[in-house]
């Protein structure tokens, strides 16, 4: 994981993804890079001409945002001692996107040229990450999504936790994080029973991960309340896991957003980081 992309809004919480980006930029001596981004505004189609509506602020305003989050992400760099650099090839260093304020689709365009993008926890409180932002970088980056805690954590990738639903979504979250659990102390591939769909068991990845020379085993937990997004953490947090690993939306999210899924509550209430992929 070489290059990570930090997407900063200006908006009241952005340290966590910070210090969570660079645990992961320590990690692999790589480089960092921040990009400012705003909402995305819609089109209005009245009839069949699109207008597009124009933005609530204005280009002077945009400038300024765009300012103020270069200038929160370098000074927070600064303080830790990274070097300024263009690439991960003299080591750890960051670097800042020159375009100004983009939008959410923006990001999930360029995001596929980084090995991982990190964002913050998106839980609908004021000054926190969009779920549009997350979003636009797990469906349309490509490439694996590390959620940061609202509070930084202080140990990170030491116990993984792989929350197994035997899904093709999973399967790209795993290997997304094998740089990650070739590095762990141990790695538990986590089923709940009766979740998931049809496919290989945990102990079939197990077998797997081994290959690898990752320390993994499997285990199976009950979820008597059938709300596997909490099972999920309250067993990780059991295991003393500092890195969940978790498919993203294996539901869609329109029958998340009616009915609730284990990928919407983990976004929403995780403590730990999640590495996610769709």
């Amino acid at each position: 994981m070489k290059s990570i992309l930090v997407p900063i809004e200006d908006h009241g919480v952005v340290e966590p993804a910070l210090e969570t980006a660079l645990h992961l930029g320590q990690m692999f001596d790589s480089y960092m890079e921040g990009l400012a981004i705003t909402p995305d505004y819609p089109v209005v189609l009245p009839v069949d001409i699109a207008i597009g509506v124009p933005s609530p602020v204005t280009p002077e305003n945009r400038a300024e945002m765009a300012k103020s989050c270069r200038e929160r992400f370098e000074a927070f760099m600064i303080s830790k001692g990274v070097p300024r650099t263009s690439t991960s090839l003299a080591g750890l260093g960051f670097g800042w996107r020159q375009d100004g304020l983009m939008e959410d689709a923006f990001l999930g365009a360029y995001g596929r040229v980084f090995d991982v993008t990190v964002v913050g926890r998106p839980d609908g409180a004021d000054g926190h990450t969009r779920l549009s932002t997350v979003e636009a970088a797990l469906f349309e980056t490509g490439r694996p999504v590390l959620i940061a805690p609202p509070q930084a954590p202080s140990s990170f990738c030491t116990v993984a936790v792989i929350a197994w639903n035997r899904s093709t979504e999973t399967a790209r979250a795993v290997m997304g994080a094998m740089p990650l659990l070739a590095r762990a102390r141990r790695t538990v591939v986590l089923e709940l029973e009766d979740w998931g769909v049809p496919g290989p068991s945990g102990s079939e990845l197990v077998r797997s991960l081994r290959m690898h020379g990752i320390n993994a085993d499997a285990i199976v937990a009950a979820d008597p309340s059938n709300r596997p997004g909490e099972a999920i953490l309250a067993e990780a947090a059991a295991l003393g896991c500092d890195l969940l690993v978790k498919g993203a939306y294996t539901q869609s999210r329109l029958r998340q957003m009616f009915f609730g899924g284990a990928t919407s509550h983990i976004l929403s209430s995780t403590t730990i980081p999640v590495l996610m992929a769709h």
